[in-house]
Order: structure tokens, then sequence, then C-alpha cells
């Protein structure tokens, strides 16, 4: 007697926006309300107002994906099932923008991935400030190999600190 069932293909659709924008869970929700680009994607009609309430959200991801890697795997897999069926992955995107913010200038992917271990080693620092000195030396012009090798140490210094390395179970956004 309680809500309905959610379509789990849809609701791994709102992850992949969730991670692709970097939204909370009522935000993802409430950007979903007037981007035609996340409907479209959702396959919801134009003027639907009747989403997901975003506790489903939060209970789909800690409740089915107890998994961490699972998303990533589930990302990966759709990426590759795309590239089989001779989807070109370009860098060009259309997509109607009447409500999405102006992207003239993509970033690449080197320029995502240092941002991410940029924002990594900020959030590190700000628990502790002697971590710097353990990082790898940041880059100057690298190639995409040089970026994620860069990428993958800054990843093994915080999983060799056990301070740094633990998961608050509360924090669901």
């Amino acid at each position: 007697m309680g809500r309905s069932a959610e379509d789990p293909i849809e609701m791994f659709k709102y992850l992949i926006l969730k991670d692709m924008y970097e939204l909370s869970d009522r935000d993802l929700l409430k950007r979903t309300l007037t981007d035609m680009a996340f409907k479209f994607f959702l396959d919801l009609a134009p003027e639907e107002t009747n989403l997901i309430h975003a506790t489903t959200l939060t209970k789909f991801r800690n409740l089915r994906l107890k998994d961490e890697d699972l998303l990533d795997r589930l990302i990966q897999r759709t990426v590759q099932i795309a590239i089989e069926k001779g989807i070109q992955m370009g860098n060009t995107l259309i997509v109607d923008a009447t409500h999405t913010r102006a992207r003239y200038h993509q970033k690449s992917m080197e320029e995502v991935l240092l941002d991410r271990a940029k924002k990594l080693r900020k959030e590190v620092y700000r628990i502790d400030e002697s971590m710097k000195n353990h990082f790898p030396k940041k880059l100057e012009n690298p190639s995409l190999d040089e970026v994620t090798e860069y990428c993958e140490q800054v990843v093994q210094v915080v999983e060799n600190h056990q301070g740094l390395c633990f998961r608050d179970s509360l924090v669901n956004d």
C-alpha cells in the first residue's frame, strides 16, 4: 500500500545525470522539472511534473547499489554497449539548451580528471594540511595517460592513509 515501484532503468538514468552534473538528489529532481534535455533522457513528457520522490532515489542508491563501484561499472558498460552498437562517441553534443547553462568551452577528459583530483586534494588538505607532502607533483601539459596515472597516484595516497579513508553512512547526497 506504499509507493508504486519505480523502473530500475529510470532510476539508473537519474543516477547518471546526478553523477554527470554533480547534483544532489533534490537539485536533480528540481532541474528535471525544467530541463528538456533531462526529460528527454528520462523518457518523460515535456509537461510531466509528477517525478519520483528524492528519498526514492536515495533508497535505490543505498539499498540496491551497495557496491560502491557498481554505478561506475554500469556507466562503463552502457558506454561499451553504445560503442558496440556503432554509436559515435564524439565531442559534440546537441541538446535543447533552453534551460541549461551555456557550454561554449567543453572540458577535455584531462581537464575533468585534473579538476576532480584537485577537488579531492583540497578536501584532504581541509582535513589534514600535512598531507601536501604525500601527493605527487602537479602536471603541466600532460597527456591523458599521464593524467590517468597521476589520478591513480592521488587515489593511492588517500587509500593508504587510514584517517582519510572512511565513509559516512549518513551522507546521502
